[in-house]
């Protein structure tokens, strides 16, 4: 099996390259900016591409980039083709389809509205996700997986202070979107739905949460166990980049048909105190459509549980004592 990772280089990226690595897969790992992997030494060899551009990849940046597919000598796993330039630009994007490939992981992408101008951040987003979707497409690629996120609801980086709809959160929430980053997630997923429908490509849009790694994610919940409150525009929900890694592994290979988004996250929140009193607190008057016992993350996460079989085992932050 070969697969493509656009934003390999990034935090989800790194994370998804390893695991598709340990499975046997082949991968040809797409980043704006060089990049290396463990028990890799990739060539010097590159293949021009003469309009590569400002572009975006998994971990945010943007710049310009060269495209090169420069050989890679594997110690372990699967083979690395690297890939060097932007996701947004064509020609290096079929350089990295160059050979059949079996599926394509989408990660690249400026990961919040900061990182950039409005422009920026939604036009480059959205530019990435239709030129690899569509050279994909073209060369009859059957599967694909987008990154979208959590925030496409709309609260994370709003001006305003929203509330949900509802809990638990589930894919048919309305988003209420305020902000670039969250409209480039949401035209994002419309845009593996058109290709479902035009070319009858096989999507799946994972939804992913607050994604860090060990060290990360204890800082997050130390932050939030101190001010409650911090966490209230992301629902306290977080996911291992590890476990993002499993599901994104998963979509690209379980059986299925059609296109499918879906809320992933970690099972419990990151905070000692009870859902539902965080809730109570932070999102008063909102309606609780079902019991959320104990630290259950407010996010109904069966979605992927019945698509991919996705359930996180990287454990949830440790509770401290109350």
């Amino acid at each position: 099996m070969r697969i493509v990772v656009t934003g390999a280089g990034g935090n989800i990226g790194r994370a998804t390259v390893a695991r598709l690595r340990a499975a046997g897969a082949d991968v040809v790992a797409l980043s704006l900016e060089p990049v290396t992997f463990p028990d890799v030494v990739s060539g010097v060899g590159t293949a021009d591409a003469p309009d590569a551009r400002t572009g975006v990849d998994g971990g945010g940046r943007s710049g310009a980039g060269t495209a090169g597919a420069p050989e890679a000598r594997n110690r372990a796993g699967g083979r690395v083709d690297v890939v060097i330039g932007s996701a947004g630009d064509p020609d290096v994007v079929a350089a990295a389809f160059d050979a059949p490939v079996d599926a394509v992981i989408h990660l690249a992408a400026i990961p919040a509205p900061t990182l950039g101008t409005g422009l920026e951040v939604f036009g480059g987003n959205t530019r990435a996700t239709f030129v690899v979707l569509d050279e994909a497409a073209r060369r009859g690629v059957r599967r694909a997986v987008l990154a979208s996120s959590y925030a496409l609801l709309g609260m994370p980086f709003s001006p305003h202070d929203l509330h949900p709809p509802y809990y638990p959160l589930d894919e048919a929430a309305p988003p209420r979107i305020e902000d670039p980053y969250a409209l480039s997630k949401l035209v994002d997923e419309l845009t593996g739905e058109m290709f479902h429908r035009r070319d009858g490509m096989d999507v799946v849009a994972l939804r992913f949460p607050f994604t860090g790694d060990t060290d990360r994610l204890a800082k997050a919940a130390a932050d939030l166990r101190a001010d409650p409150a911090k966490g209230a525009r992301n629902s306290w929900a977080y996911l291992h980049v590890d476990d993002a890694a499993e599901a994104a592994w998963l979509a690209a290979t379980v059986p299925l048909m059609g296109f499918h988004r879906c809320f992933v996250a970690a099972p419990e929140t990151f905070c000692d105190t009870p859902t539902e009193e965080l809730i109570a607190t932070y999102h008063p008057g909102v309606p609780v459509r079902s019991p959320i016992p104990g630290r259950r993350v407010p996010i109904d996460t069966g979605a992927a549980s019945r698509l991919l079989g996705f359930t996180p085992s990287r454990g949830t932050a440790p509770s401290s004592p109350r």
